[in-house]
């Protein structure tokens, strides 16, 4: 009875044991489908400032004046770790746009072993803070979501869940082409 008592102790003392929060950020997530949104040029709201520290530990603010893609990420989320090779492709096959990234219910250490280890050629801020701007127009709604901004800072897009070359192309050409 006693061994039975003190393994019992034993395992709730280790599963208090935990990455700071990481598991119930990953019990909690909304894995999205890959659906495509867009929105009518007449129909956008505004962009929030998208602004702050960086992963790497530097200012950032996203320039006015070209279009963007936004991706929502996290380090433990399997679509966001499978979708970023594309999105590094897809920011030197676009070099005229803006990619940022926004690391949400994650340990920044993690994402910033992650971004160094797969070199990701964009910044990303650590403040997801900066995500409640969007709820008027479209939220993110799953991790991972990307959201594209027009050349005047209006949000046009979004998809829901990881992108594909396809999906995130398709997206940039239509709102390149306004």
């Amino acid at each position: 009875m006693k061994k039975l008592i003190a393994a019992s102790a034993a395992l709730l003392l280790l599963s208090g044991c935990g990455n700071s929060g990481v598991q119930s950020a990953q019990e909690s997530f909304i894995a999205g489908n890959g659906a495509t949104s867009y929105i009518a040029p007449a129909d956008r709201n505004a962009a929030p400032e998208l602004s702050g520290m960086t992963l790497l530990g530097t200012k950032y603010s996203l320039p006015h004046g070209s279009i963007a893609v936004i991706n929502v990420w996290a380090s433990w989320c399997s679509p966001c770790r499978a979708e970023e090779p594309t999105l590094a492709a897809m920011a030197e096959k676009y070099p005229e746009i803006k990619f940022l990234g926004i690391l949400t219910r994650d340990n920044p250490v993690n994402a910033e072993a992650f971004v160094r280890k797969n070199k990701s050629p964009y910044p990303t801020l650590i403040d997801d803070s900066v995500l409640i701007g969007f709820s008027k127009s479209l939220p993110a709604n799953a991790i991972p979501t990307t959201l594209v901004l027009d050349s005047k800072g209006m949000v046009a897009g979004r998809i829901s869940g990881a992108v594909t070359i396809a999906s995130l192309t398709e997206l940039i050409e239509k709102i390149k082409s306004e």
